[in-house]
């Protein structure tokens, strides 16, 4: 039998792949045929150039360019990318080992954090709703990371996925900025949205802004990089132009306070004076508010007497963050359980259940005070590890990797800023900067051995 095989091998092969083919046809129609046939090839150029799909993989989650574009919905990109991300990791881990993992002390804290957050979720209050969270995003999350840190070995890895967040923000503003001249989509007359209609995450205001804040920071790197030609310093600034527009659109004050962080950054850079800097904020802040027109909005503007409607929604918020982790000081109500048990804390209740709206109370609430010490050491240990990468920097004085980093930080800044006003704990900007400071600090390190 086996000799028999051997000899009419390639015929039984063949026969075989005709009869799937046929059956596949026969049940599922031409497209599972066409998906059969391609599959090889898809395989192939997955595991060939594995860190474009990672890459591209980060863009479409983060910046949800299908949902901007809803031709693009019925591809399922997002998930395509995931398999081919994932299909390139585990051959090049297993396989191939191109892939080196390494490990780092902000891995270590990452990986605390991840364990604790999932600790919150089976201790949570509507189970079915964390554990729903914590596989659609904190799972993804926690394989990105990885592999985000680990791919990115080269200064050509860091420009691909520098200029794809440059491109993709612009991208997403000039829609939202389109949204707002032919008042699509607008919410409270005024605060522009992407696809609200289809319960996009660009749907509302505030999660637009944050979308739209995130490549400011790499879009002001290239502008003040005065290393840079002058022709990219030009369109840089043309794309910061943009995305500023773009969150001001959205009347969004965390995302105007984020902003205000990142160019007051820059800006210190080149000034070095902090009272001038502060001015300069202080200032830029309220020429931002006035453009962005806040005093027109029908919650937080100017026709609302003292502390005004969309202010005491926060504070309410606030203070039933602060009930939910002292009724639960170590796990909180969970993850992404606030939003459901806010009638239960809150110490006013206007007739429906409101967002949190704060990064920190977000955090406090959801995971209780163990879990805000430990996002904090999360963030301070992205800090510390972007601070060794600039201690190199200057013994290295290597200009690429410096923009970069100046990127990385300048977004840590801006998230921690805006992180008042936005809930931003668990979406990708926090994570995508600590993969990238991990990955460049090792960067940092080898180009320092080679001198």
């Amino acid at each position: 039998m086996h000799q028999f095989y051997k000899n009419n091998s390639h015929l039984i092969n063949a026969s075989l792949v005709t009869f799937l083919v046929v059956g596949l046809y026969l049940q599922l129609g031409p497209i599972a045929v066409f998906a059969f046939l391609i599959l090889p090839f898809a395989a192939f150029t997955a595991v060939k150039v594995s860190v474009a799909f990672i890459i591209l993989f980060i863009l479409f989650s983060y910046f949800r360019l299908h949902e901007a574009f809803p031709v693009l919905m019925p591809l399922k990109i997002p998930k395509l990318l995931a398999l081919a991300s994932i299909l390139g990791i585990v051959w090049h881990l297993f396989i191939s080992k191109k892939l080196k993992p390494h490990w780092s002390t902000t891995h270590l804290i990452f990986v605390i954090w991840f364990v604790w957050l999932t600790v919150c979720v089976f201790s949570a209050s509507n189970k079915g709703i964390a554990i729903e969270y914590w596989s659609g995003v904190l799972v993804k999350v926690l394989i990105m990371v990885f592999a985000i840190s680990w791919w990115m070995t080269s200064l050509s890895h860091f420009n691909s996925v520098r200029l794809g967040i440059m491109v993709s923000g612009v991208t997403i503003a000039i829609v939202a900025l389109s949204n707002k001249i032919n008042g699509i989509g607008l919410v409270e007359g005024t605060r522009v949205t992407i696809s609200r209609d289809i319960r996009s995450q660009l749907g509302d205001p505030n999660d637009l802004s944050l979308v739209l804040m995130f490549p400011v920071s790499f879009l002001a790197a290239e502008m003040f990089n005065t290393n840079a030609h002058s022709l990219r310093r030009l369109l840089a600034a043309i794309g910061l132009l943009l995305a500023i527009s773009g969150v001001i659109a959205t009347q969004s004050r965390g995302g105007l306070l984020g902003i205000a962080a990142i160019i007051c950054f820059f800006l210190y850079q080149k000034i070095k004076n902090p009272l001038i800097v502060a001015g300069i904020g202080v200032v830029g802040m309220l020429v931002l508010m006035i453009f962005a027109g806040i005093t027109d909005r029908q919650s937080g503007g100017a026709q609302e007497g003292g502390v005004d409607e969309s202010a005491m929604g926060r504070i309410y918020a606030w203070q039933a963050a602060i009930n939910m982790a002292l009724a639960n000081p170590l796990t909180g109500v969970g993850v992404n359980n606030f939003f459901v048990n806010y009638y239960f804390y809150s110490p006013h209740w206007d007739g429906k259940n409101h967002a949190v709206h704060s990064t920190w109370f977000q955090v406090l609430g959801e995971t209780g005070f163990v879990g805000l010490c430990i996002f904090i050491l999360v963030i301070v240990s992205i800090y510390r590890s972007l601070s060794r990468v600039f201690t190199l920097i200057k013994i290295n004085r290597n200009d690429n990797i410096a923009i970069n980093a100046s990127a990385l930080k300048a977004g840590l800044i801006g998230f921690m800023v805006s992180g008042t006003f936005l809930t931003q704990a668990f979406t990708w900007p926090l994570y995508i900067i600590l993969a990238l400071t991990i990955a460049l600090e090792k960067l940092a390190l080898e180009s320092q051995k080679e001198l």
